[in-house]
C-alpha cells in the first residue's frame, strides 16, 4: 500500500480499532458472567450459558435491519446509534439486580448485543474494503489486537468486582436460612449495578463523540463483467463460497465463546477456586493477542489468508483432543491454547467470503454478522452436553465433583466438527464458484 495511501487510513483504523475494543471489553466479560449469574439465580449449567446466547443470537435478529439502518444513515450515526443502544443495555443491568431476575439480566444482554449488531456490521466491511483484499487480514488482526486486550482487561476486571468472595458465598448458601440466603444473593447481585452505570456513561459519551469522526466513504470492488458489460452474477445465491464462509464463521464464533466463556467454569468444576479460575480467561484471550500479532506480521507477506486459516483448523483439531485426553491445570492450558487456533480464523474468513461479491457485499456482511449466532447456539449445546453427562455418571454412581469434572471434560468434544468445517472451508470451501 502505498504510503500516502498509508496516510490517509491511519487515523480510520485507529478509530474503528477503538470501536472493537469497546466491544472486544464488552463481550468477553461474560467469560465472569456465566458463573456469577449460575450462582446469584441459581441456575444449571446449560441455563447460565444463555448469557452467551442472549449476547450472540442479536446478531440474527439485528444483523440485516442493521445493515439497511447503516445503508440508510451511513458508517459514523451507525456507529453512533450502536453505542447509545449498548449503553441503554448497560442500563438495564441497574433494574435486573434489583429484582435479581434472570430474563432482564438476559433482556440487558440481548439489547447490548443490538448494539454491538449495528458497530460490527459496520466496522468488518469497513476494514475489510478500507485497503487491498490481499491484505485485509492484516487489518482485521490489528482489529483483533483491539478487541482481545480489550477482552482480557474486562474478564480481569469483572472477575474482581463479580466473583472475588464467590466460593465463600457459595459455602455459606448451603447453610443458612432461606431468608438470609435471599439476602446474601441480593446484596452479589447488587455488586453489577455500579460498573454497569459506569460503562453506560461511557458508552453514551463515544456514542455522541463518534459522529465527529473522520471516516471516509469506501465501496467494495465491482463484480467482474461478462464481455458485453453485462454482470455475471445477478443473486446472492449465486456465491457457494458465501454460504460456507457463513457456515464457517457460525461455527468458528461458537468455538470462540466456547474457548473463551466456558474456561472460568470449566476451572471451578474442575476444583480450582474462582479466585484462581477469574484469570483463565486472560489466557485464552492472550494467546489470541499473541497470535494476530504473528498474523499481522506475516500475512500477505509470507503467508496467504488461506494457509492462515489452514493452520488455525488443523491447530483447533489438534488442541480439542489434548483437551478431552488430559486432566488438571494441562487440560485448562488446552482450552486457553484454542486462542491460538481461533485467532486468525475471523480475520482470514471475511476477506476470502468477501471477495468477489461488489455490489452484494454489503447483503453479504449482513449474513456474516448473523452467523455470529454460533455463539449463541453452541456454548448452550456445550451446556447440555455437560449437564446430560454429569446426571448419567451420578446415576452410574459417581460423586458430583467427579462426575462434574468429566462430564466438563468431555464436553469439549462439539468443536471437532466445528473445525473440520472450518478446515474444508480453508482447503476448498472457499474457492467454490469463483474464477480461477
Amino acid at each position: 500500500m502505498p504510503t500516502s495511501t498509508q496516510k490517509n487510513t491511519l487515523i480510520p483504523i485507529l478509530i474503528i480499532a477503538g470501536l472493537f475494543f469497546i466491544f472486544g471489553f464488552v463481550t468477553w466479560i461474560n467469560g465472569a458472567l456465566i458463573p456469577f449469574m449460575k450462582t446469584i439465580n441459581e441456575l444449571t449449567d446449560a441455563q447460565s450459558y444463555l448469557v452467551a446466547s442472549a449476547s450472540y443470537i442479536s446478531f440474527v435478529v439485528m444483523a440485516i435491519p442493521a445493515s439497511k439502518i447503516i445503508n440508510k444513515i451511513g458508517y459514523r450515526k451507525g456507529m453512533s446509534l450502536g453505542l447509545i443502544v449498548m449503553a441503554v443495555g448497560a442500563l438495564v443491568f441497574i433494574p435486573a439486580a434489583e429484582a435479581r431476575t434472570y430474563w432482564i439480566f438476559l433482556a440487558g444482554i440481548f439489547i447490548q448485543g443490538m448494539g454491538m449488531t449495528l458497530l460490527q456490521t459496520a466496522s468488518n466491511p469497513y476494514i475489510t474494503i478500507l485497503g487491498p483484499i490481499e491484505s485485509a487480514a492484516k487489518r482485521i488482526a490489528i482489529m483483533g489486537i483491539a478487541n482481545k486486550v480489550a477482552g482480557a482487561l474486562g474478564s480481569l476486571i469483572f472477575g474482581a468486582l463479580l466473583l472475588s468472595g464467590i466460593d465463600t458465598i457459595k459455602e455459606q448458601l448451603s447453610t443458612v436460612s432461606v431468608e438470609e440466603k435471599n439476602q446474601l444473593l441480593d446484596t452479589m447481585a447488587d455488586s453489577v449495578v455500579t460498573p454497569y452505570i459506569v460503562m453506560a456513561a461511557v458508552l453514551f459519551v463515544l456514542g455522541i463523540l463518534i459522529r465527529k469522526a473522520p471516516l471516509p466513504h469506501v465501496e467494495a470492488a465491482p463484480i467482474e463483467e461478462a464481455e458485453d458489460g453485462s454482470s455475471t452474477k445477478t443473486s446472492i445465491f449465486q456465491f457457494p463460497h458465501l454460504w460456507l464462509g457463513v457456515l464457517t464463521l457460525f461455527v468458528y464464533v461458537g468455538a470462540e465463546v466456547i474457548a473463551g466463556d466456558t474456561i472460568i467454569a470449566y476451572g471451578i468444576s474442575l476444583g480450582f477456586s474462582a479466585d484462581d479460575a477469574k484469570f483463565f480467561t486472560t489466557f485464552t484471550l492472550m494467546a489470541m493477542v499473541a497470535t494476530y500479532a504473528l498474523g499481522a506480521l506475516l500475512i500477505p507477506k509470507f503467508i496467504s489468508q488461506a494457509t492462515a486459516l489452514k493452520a488455525s483448523a488443523v491447530l483447533g483439531i489438534i488442541f480439542t483432543f489434548c483437551i478431552v485426553f488430559t486432566s488438571g491445570f494441562t487440560s485448562i492450558l488446552f482450552v486457553a491454547g484454542l486462542g491460538i487456533a481461533n485467532a486468525l480464523v475471523w480475520p482470514a474468513v471475511w476477506p476470502l467470503t468477501l471477495k468477489g461479491l461488489g455490489k452484494f457485499t454489503k447483503t453479504a456482511s449482513a449474513l456474516l454478522i448473523m452467523a455470529i449466532s454460533g455463539g449463541a447456539i453452541i456454548p448452550p449445546l456445550y451446556g447440555k452436553f455437560v449437564d446430560g453427562n454429569k446426571a448419567d455418571l451420578i446415576a452410574q454412581g459417581m460423586s458430583e465433583a467427579a462426575a462434574t469434572a468429566e462430564a466438563a471434560t468431555g464436553g469439549y468434544w462439539i468443536l471437532l466438527p466445528c473445525y473440520i468445517i472450518i478446515l474444508y472451508y480453508a482447503i476448498a470451501g472457499h474457492k467454490l464458484g469463483l474464477k480461477k
